[in-house]
């Protein structure tokens, strides 16, 4: 079913003209449906600001930031809404004057909470949910309620020069234009050294999309040999699923990152394939990366909201080795 666009959701005169290149690309409906879009954006690192920078640009409703955690030295290298002086303040909060800066008319809060902490009714008044920085059991969480409440639901990544989203919107339906070419009849009298003429044509077309959760996607057994990055985002869930945190450096985190990476080389069988992205940088967070991975993440989002083409189905995963992304459909 199309999101019914609330009869308040005019666009002001000031508001045309700011969204004025997005009308013209996405459309006036489509605008109108991200201009209603109340999202909740959780984890504020660096591949966070990504994200919210480019949805807030594009003229949500509001966008709440959730996040416990403090500001570190380390967030400075990739987090471009916190400032210097920020060390030691929560995160959400440091990043929300920079934040609103981008778009005096979104709505920019911050929750201090912890995800655990916020009850399922919580998420109800939302309908987008992305998230970072979760442990797989949290992510279960989410997804559940995401799609008990009928909330499209994204969730991603980056360790290093590696990344990932993944999206779940349940049964989505969007329009997509296609662009064929069409060939025009020349009337007796013209141009006769014109044989064939060709015009573009574009039509509209409806789909619909039903998606799985994440559960669904995880612990996938066969893929090709291209594919096999993917086991990297399996290793980095399960070190965090088990030390309750991401790889800090070489070291304080290679012992651990072994073990993981060895039980999944055996699991799966994968002999060597993994072995030079696991000697690669999967610390801390390249905010190259994160702008790659974080414009993907806020492209999918504007596309799921205002239902104009055709989003990711499901998981994208950018590879430190090739530095090229690629979309997978898994567990079908």
């Amino acid at each position: 079913m199309f999101v019914k666009i609330p009869n308040n959701s005019e666009l002001t005169d000031a508001e045309a003209e700011l969204y004025d290149r997005q009308i013209r690309l996405w459309g006036l409906e489509s605008q109108k449906r991200l201009r209603a879009a109340k999202i909740l954006l959780i984890g504020l690192n660096g591949f966070g600001a990504e994200v919210a920078k480019n949805i807030i640009l594009a003229g949500i409703k509001s966008i709440t930031f959730l996040d416990h955690r403090s500001v570190t030295q380390i967030d400075r290298c990739s987090q471009f809404l916190l400032s210097v002086d920020q060390i030691g303040e929560n995160r959400a909060e440091a990043s929300l004057q920079r934040a609103q800066n981008l778009n005096p008319m979104v709505l920019v809060s911050a929750d201090t909470s912890k995800v655990d902490d916020k009850p399922d009714e919580f998420f109800e008044d939302f309908d987008v949910i992305c998230a970072s920085e979760c442990s797989v059991t949290q992510i279960k969480r989410l997804n559940k309620i995401s799609r008990k409440q009928n909330i499209k639901f994204f969730v991603g990544d980056v360790w290093g020069m590696f990344g990932y989203t993944f999206a779940d919107l349940g049964t989505h339906e969007f329009v997509e234009d296609i662009v064929q070419m069409k060939k025009v009849h020349v009337p007796e009298g013209g141009d006769t050294s014109i044989k064939d003429k060709f015009e573009s044509v574009t039509t509209t077309v409806k789909r619909v999309v039903t998606y799985v959760p994440f559960e669904k996607i995880l612990n996938i057994k066969k893929l090709s040999k291209d594919d096999k990055v993917y086991y990297l985002m399996q290793i980095l869930l399960n070190y965090r699923e088990k030390y309750g945190n991401d790889p800090i450096s070489r070291q304080t985190s290679l012992k651990g990152l072994k073990e993981e990476y060895e039980a999944v080389i055996e699991t799966y069988e994968l002999g060597d394939t993994l072995k030079s992205l696991l000697e690669g940088n999967l610390y801390a967070q390249i905010s190259p990366v994160c702008a790659i991975l974080g414009g993907v993440m806020g492209q999918e989002i504007i596309k799921a909201v205002s239902q104009k083409e055709s989003p990711h189905d499901n998981l994208f995963l950018f590879n430190p080795d090739t530095m090229c992304g690629k979309i997978l459909n898994l567990g079908r």
